[in-house]
């Protein structure tokens, strides 16, 4: 089988393509290297030894986007491209929700003439907003107006997109992933996350400065009504939650309409136990200080991920201690990144 990953040279996308890769599918990636090094992919292919078609396009060009598929022929689209950061987000509303909506309905457009049926799309817990109750379940209210952020909003907005272009073309599919904080790297310490500027997520932000690259992380909030005051989190291993796709694509083939799943571990850390787990991983000091909270962020958010196993057959093998040491193998082995020439 062929797949497409939209934002395949993603941190997340990499990986995804590289579990793809080693489960036996053919691989091409459609990305506008916006926040991404096309370097991920070339080390994904050297991990692997297998070959990925890349395509240097933008969702919000559906021009394009028709040439990759008249050029190829796929049988299955995961879609990871968009913007993700929550504080950019509430700043820049309208990029927010032209690139992530605009483009994805222009992806949609395409896969349909083209007659590509299944679609992994790459969703978030930000879709529950302010919980009402935890863990959560696939099942929580998802109201637009307990979102608070338009990140979180776009998703929703493109869930129920999805939803409503299924259900006018009943032999499409569609795999919602609502997943939790995507945290480390591949065990070779080859692809990792490699974010633009001042990490917006908190692993490569004490990443960055246990390698000396930022003087002390800013902690956003220390009066949550959570055990030591700083915010909670489900952390997931990149790993497991690239194994979550591949699993999602098995699903999809049994014809199932619209499935909706929880990709997160159910175990909640604070911030400040990641900090002491990267200390221990690491073997580095890390700096702090407590600010302000950040516009758009909850106090707690983790999951109850029951129905991707019971469905799925998928569940989150690796702790925090791995977490940790696999984004810190990532991060003192690439103190920089990727190189620049491959952005």
């Amino acid at each position: 089988m062929h797949i497409l990953v939209t934002g395949g040279s993603g941190y997340i996308g990499s990986h995804t393509c590289l579990e793809l890769l080693q489960a036996g599918y053919q691989v091409s990636v459609v990305d506008n290297l916006c926040n991404s090094s096309q370097e991920s992919l070339a080390r994904v292919s050297r991990l692997t030894g297998k070959k990925i078609s890349f395509f240097r396009v933008d969702l919000l060009d559906p021009s394009g986007l028709d040439e990759v598929f008249q050029k190829q022929t796929f049988d299955a689209v995961i879609h990871f491209a968009g913007l993700k950061a929550v504080g950019e987000s509430v700043g820049k509303p309208l990029v927010y929700y032209q690139n992530n909506v605009t483009g994805t309905i222009n992806l949609c457009e395409v896969m349909q003439r083209h007659g590509v049926r299944d679609i992994v799309f790459s969703s978030s817990a930000t879709v529950y907003g302010i919980p009402e109750s935890l863990p959560l379940t696939e099942s929580a209210p998802t109201l637009i107006n307990l979102i608070t952020n338009p990140y979180g909003r776009s998703k929703l907005i493109l869930e129920f997109v999805l939803r409503d272009w299924q259900a006018a073309n009943p032999d499409f599919n569609v795999a919602l992933l609502r997943y939790f904080n995507p945290v480390g790297a591949h065990g070779s310490g080859e692809i990792g996350e490699d974010p633009n500027g001042i990490p917006n997520n908190l692993l490569p932000y004490v990443s960055q400065v246990a390698v000396g690259q930022l003087p002390r992380l800013k902690i956003f909030g220390g009066d949550y009504e959570t055990k030591d005051g700083t915010g909670v989190r489900d952390y997931i291993h990149v790993v497991d939650l690239a194994i979550g796709h591949v699993q999602a694509l098995d699903r999809l083939r049994q014809n199932p309409g619209v499935v909706t799943y929880n990709l997160g571990t159910g175990n909640g850390y604070s911030v400040l136990e990641v900090v002491s787990a990267f200390e221990k991983a690491s073997g580095q000091t890390i700096a702090y200080e407590i600010v302000g909270r950040r516009a758009g962020d909850i106090a707690a958010c983790y999951a109850d991920p029951s129905l991707a196993k019971s469905e799925l057959g998928w569940v989150a093998e690796r702790g925090l201690d791995e977490m940790c040491a696999d984004g810190w193998r990532w991060q003192s082995m690439n103190p920089h990144g990727f190189p620049m020439a491959g952005k």
